[in-house]
């Protein structure tokens, strides 16, 4: 299968996180800025599109239409990390992520979080155990009843849930609050989910 990982107004560590993609052997990635998704001419046949971006506070009008046409054909989209931030003004970003109020939240480096399966029937999830992860964490509102609820974690410096589920429009919708660093990239549960969402999205 055919992905997009997007990525643009926030640095990170580029080699250690295509690393976490090229050790999925079934998926060949392509990794671009917001920009060069909107004018890729490949756009509607990816898979899933993975967000990495932190664009804020409302996207362009072109940015926009290129995130709404993935909604539109019905391709997966993961929200992964920071990307859950991005677009805190945008109503429809909000509604992607099953989360309000965006732009109030605070962050922590350096957490060491015990991650617990809140749903073990579900593809991404099954199967799984609780593990110990370390990663940068937020203080935000978390999704609520409209998600399915994967992955929570109980610590004073994060949001209660870490990974979700859900439907906007004809598209699936993972989101990972998990990904800051190579800590959480290098980890085997983190790449495991990463790639079920992946796959659950689009899906395959």
């Amino acid at each position: 299968m055919k992905i997009a990982v997007v990525t643009g107004e926030h640095g990170f560590q580029e080699k250690q996180f295509d690393a976490v993609f090229e050790s999925m052997k079934d998926i060949e990635f392509v990794r671009e800025d917001l920009d060069v998704f909107v004018d890729d001419p490949n756009q509607s046949s990816y898979d899933t599109v993975v967000f990495y971006n932190f664009h804020r506070p409302y996207p362009t009008d072109a940015q926009a239409q290129a995130i709404l046409g993935l909604t539109e054909r019905g391709q997966g989209v993961v929200i992964l990390h920071h990307a859950i931030l991005a677009f805190p003004e945008w109503d429809t970003f909000s509604e992607m992520c099953g989360i309000d109020a965006r732009g109030e939240f605070g962050y922590y480096p350096r957490q060491t979080l015990q991650l617990q399966i809140a749903e073990a029937n579900h593809p991404i999830t099954e199967g799984l155990t609780a593990w110990e992860m370390g990663d940068e964490t937020y203080t935000m509102k978390s999704a609520g009843d409209d998600s399915t609820i994967l992955l929570t974690v109980e610590h004073p410096n994060s949001m209660e849930v870490l990974g979700w589920a859900r439907e906007y429009r004809k598209s699936r919708i993972f989101c990972l609050q998990s990904g800051h660093d190579d800590v959480t990239f290098s980890n085997p549960n983190f790449r495991e989910v990463l790639q079920r969402g992946i796959h659950w999205c689009a899906k395959t």
